[in-house]
């Protein structure tokens, strides 16, 4: 059956070859794959809220916030157990950064399971009451379902790449019925370097998805009335993005902080329960922190400021105003180790959401602050929706991701000179500390992050040493005689000769040179000498694990054409040469070429 399959399919993509060119074939595919992804992004925001919404129906006792303690922790571990148990052969990995990983280092290749199993883990992880966002996870699902569609039709690693993308993108435009916003998340995130041509098929595949997931799920996700921003309230905007790049930037090392910390926790059910009973506790003193936390941000929006103690064993004092503030700058820190506990616990979601929630409290607390002062009169819901674009653009390093969605899913478009003022301001200010983002930090520090300002030495660090080992050498060995191995001598197409010892231990060189000469007998004495004494060192050696641009160096440094290799024992593995260099450097170049 699954011969047959192939063999049709094999036939099809031959008349595809024939009578459709690839660029018009990527429109096709992309439609298809914004219809898919439009399904799963309305699939997985209609499992997460029924999921939330059933637990919430059946408890209705005067304990019930009690109970609520349990659910993150019942979520999360359901995650770790569906993973363990149902994704044996692949391995599960969840936020954006596997997905960069994938384009840079695995051609773009991402495990089919991936198109279910995030949404299955997200929705049950964030309706249980994990505080974590469904983004992350619809664009890795979305970025499953390009990749896979991309490979299928048998397409190369650049339209694979775009199609990809095109999920990742339509991922996004469904989860929040932004496709302009999916758009640009796929080309600052996933295709930094892109030409014209990539716009039509990000903009079918998400105008499609964004089509098919309101078609499916309507609800919005914000409702926001607002008329117009004042020309006074500059300078409050450009404090308040001041602000949130300083939080951005103890986010970020609260994230490599929080990341060292679970590395030591070895058994996963033991990062289940601390962080379930941890997560429980936190959503008990500050309740606007289960699930996604939309709804207290709709609150805000709406007027009704006093609801973000709703819930909360400080809900009687709703009505002083500096108590909402404190509380509401105390739940911002709350929900950054909330959003990082869920994450590293096991549980599935992304950064995304929780960005959102954190930069839009901030600008609430300020925009009310302010207020209660009596100096100024601000718009406290302006200033709740550019937060939310300050502390994505700052975190994620993605102005124009930010500017777009926030106008988007708020129908904000009058705010937009105030929007691009904060985005701007938090990005350059987080991009002064932290040259990389959340999402890059990790893949930049081990070599696997493809950057555009500084191409070659990135190029190199994608360079794996072991795969371009040159092995078509005739080994020598110590106790040989020239006379012993004339034949081999004679015929070999290489000028160099390892003298390797039968343990493997690299003793030297010799140069095919020195050996013809005393083959043809010019040099008389060299017939009675042994390979290791013939033998020479190399004006350099390479170990195996150096990386590549300490290489390069190397044989620049010396002016040689190829050097030895070996492994940390002294053991023999082979020669590495510029030519292999260069040509891996040729086609790292030409598979990342912009598209």
């Amino acid at each position: 059956m699954i011969g047959r399959l192939y063999l049709q399919l094999e036939r099809f993509n031959r008349w595809r070859t024939q009578k459709i060119s690839n660029k018009n074939f990527l429109v096709i595919v992309a439609l298809l794959v914004g219809l898919i992804g439009g399904f799963a992004a309305a699939t997985l925001k209609g499992m997460t809220h029924w999921i939330a919404s059933s637990l919430q129906n059946e408890v209705q006792s005067q304990y019930k916030y009690y109970i609520y303690l349990l659910f993150p922790l019942i979520g999360i571990l359901l995650s770790v157990i569906y993973v363990r148990r149902f994704i044996k052969k692949g391995k599960f990995e969840h936020g954006i950064t596997p997905i960069i990983y994938s384009i840079s280092r695995k051609s773009s290749r991402i495990e089919p399971h991936n198109i279910y199993s995030q949404i299955i883990t997200s929705a049950i992880t964030v309706g249980f009451g994990g505080s974590a966002g469904l983004e992350a996870p619809i664009a890795y699902s979305g970025a499953a379902i390009g990749s896979n569609t991309g490979r299928f039709f048998g397409l190369n690693y650049k339209e694979v790449t775009l199609l990809l993308a095109c999920g990742a993108a339509a991922g996004i435009s469904g989860a929040f019925n932004s496709p302009v916003a999916g758009m640009i998340f796929a080309i600052e995130i996933l295709l930094p370097e892109f030409s014209i041509p990539v716009f039509i098929p990000l903009l079918i595949s998400t105008a499609t998805a964004a089509a098919v997931s309101r078609s499916l799920y309507s609800e919005p996700l914000f409702h926001l009335v607002t008329d117009d921003w004042e020309f006074h309230a500059l300078i409050y905007y450009f404090g308040l993005a001041t602000i949130i790049g300083g939080f951005s930037i103890y986010f970020a090392r609260l994230t490599t902080w929080l990341k060292n910390l679970y590395s030591k926790i070895t058994n996963p059910y033991r990062k289940v329960w601390v962080s379930g009973i941890s997560l429980g506790i936190l959503i008990f003193l500050f309740p606007s922190l289960y699930g996604e936390g939309y709804i207290t941000i709709q609150k805000i929006l709406d007027g009704s400021h006093q609801d973000i103690l709703s819930n909360s064993m400080f809900s009687q004092y709703s009505d002083i105003g500096w108590l909402v503030v404190a509380f509401t700058i105390v739940t911002v820190f709350a929900k950054s180790i909330a959003a990082l506990v869920t994450l590293n616990s096991g549980g599935n979601g992304g950064i995304f959401g929780p960005s959102l929630i954190m930069g839009g409290l901030i600008g609430f607390a300020f925009s009310y602050g302010m207020n209660l002062t009596g100096l100024v009169d601000l718009n406290v819901a302006n200033f709740t929706v550019v937060g939310m674009a300050a502390a994505l653009s700052g975190i994620m390093h993605a102005p124009l991701t930010a500017i777009f969605l926030i106008a988007e899913i708020t129908g904000g478009y009058a705010l937009m000179v105030p929007l691009m003022l904060v985005a701007a301001t938090t990005y350059f200010i987080n991009r002064a500390v932290q040259k990389h983002s959340i999402y890059t930090k990790v893949l930049a520090e081990q070599g696997d992050l493809l950057t555009y300002e500084d191409k070659d030495r990135t190029v190199l660090s994608m360079m794996k040493l072991r795969h371009l080992l040159e092995n078509n050498f005739t080994i020598m060995r110590p106790d040989e005689f020239a006379k012993d191995r004339n034949h081999d001598i004679i015929h070999s197409k290489r000028n160099i000769f390892p003298v390797v010892d039968y343990d493997g231990t690299f003793i030297g060189l010799i140069y095919s040179e020195r050996l013809l000469e005393i083959l043809l007998g010019e040099n008389v004495d060299g017939l009675k000498m042994k390979m290791s004494e013939l033998a020479q060192q190399p004006i350099d050696i390479i170990k195996m694990g150096t990386n590549m641009e300490v290489v390069m160096q190397k044989m620049k440094k010396e002016d040689v054409w190829m050097l030895p290799v070996i492994d940390e024992t002294g053991k023999y593995k082979g020669f590495l040469s510029k030519s292999a260099v260069f040509n891996k450097y040729r086609a790292l170049l030409m598979r990342q070429a912009a598209i």
